[in-house]
């Protein structure tokens, strides 16, 4: 489950203002829902077909992982018949929405002030929330984050788990910064002694761990730091950055406050919880994924 930071054409990205919830600069569009239980089917744009635990796809043509599980759950509570992902890439996945290629982005996006103002679209209630850890062999003499003083981070280019390591290495808490092009590469590098630790998501760390067996963690876990020119706003959201929700376009308010029903009640009934421990990525604290929850 990812969330790229630069991978998302700023071109593309048109000024304007919008709300978390509800309101939105774009003129309304009562009919979004009721064009799609005319269509019948419920369409989701992904970017991460064959992430596990995300989405993959069996020989016989079915999906699996949380999305699916997701995308399967919500069209149910809509009452939509039929769900279908199109798979696409990451940069196309919100041009994509906008056009109406898809009717939703069930993709792992992170919910971020920056992406709504510059996008024009608006995120469901989160239902997961993305943080990183720092992981390590078992055999490794690094115990603690204190151990890491000289110790060289592995992290994927152009994510948010590149920010987090190159932030530990600004605070003096680490050496430096290796960067690698896909997800399994640092795991790679960390088997063969070219890197001391890795800085990724906890749920990159679960679907490595069915070829890396021997790995641990360091430390508690590493939430998401915002954008210097975007901390303020951030500071005043509802949801603890990190979170993930369904990307709706922004003149579709009727469908996201449908979206938002149903994922409430998956969440108040456990469903999103079952889910979540399906595919063995559930902590407890996944179920505080709003900032009013985690002050209670």
């Amino acid at each position: 489950m990812k969330n790229y930071y630069l991978f998302l054409p700023r071109i593309l990205l048109l000024a304007g203002c919008m709300a978390f919830t509800s309101v939105m600069c774009a003129p309304a569009q009562a009919d979004c829902l009721d064009d799609i239980h005319k269509a019948g089917v419920l369409t989701a744009g992904n970017a991460l077909l064959g992430a596990h635990p995300s989405l993959w796809q069996e020989k016989d043509g079915t999906y699996h992982g949380i999305d699916a599980d997701l995308l399967q759950e919500l069209a149910k509570r809509l009452g939509i018949p039929h769900w279908q992902f199109i798979i696409t890439e990451w940069t196309s996945l919100i041009p994509g929405l906008k056009v109406g290629r898809w009717d939703i982005v069930l993709s792992d996006q992170t919910i971020t002030e920056e992406r709504m103002f510059y996008a024009h679209i608006a995120y469901s209630h989160p239902y997961f929330l993305l943080y990183d850890r720092i992981i390590v062999l078992g055999n490794s003499p690094l115990h603690t984050v204190a151990d890491l003083k000289n110790a060289t981070l592995g992290s994927v280019l152009g994510t948010t788990d590149s920010l987090t390591a190159h932030s530990l290495v600004d605070r003096g808490l680490a050496a430096k910064v290796s960067e690698f092009n896909t997800f399994g590469d640092p795991f790679v590098a960390l088997k063969n002694g070219q890197i001391d630790a890795i800085v990724v998501d906890q749920a990159t760390l679960q679907s490595q761990k069915e070829h890396f067996a021997d790995l641990r963690t360091l430390g508690p876990p590493l939430f998401y730091d915002a954008k210097p020119a975007w901390k303020e706003a951030q500071a005043k959201a509802h949801y603890k950055l990190g979170s993930e929700g369904v990307v709706v376009r922004g003149n579709c308010p009727r469908l996201l406050d449908e979206i938002n029903h149903a994922m409430d009640n998956m969440k108040q009934d456990g469903t999103i919880r079952t889910i979540l421990k399906r595919y063995h990525v559930w902590e407890a604290l996944e179920d505080h994924l709003t900032q009013n929850e985690q002050t209670e």
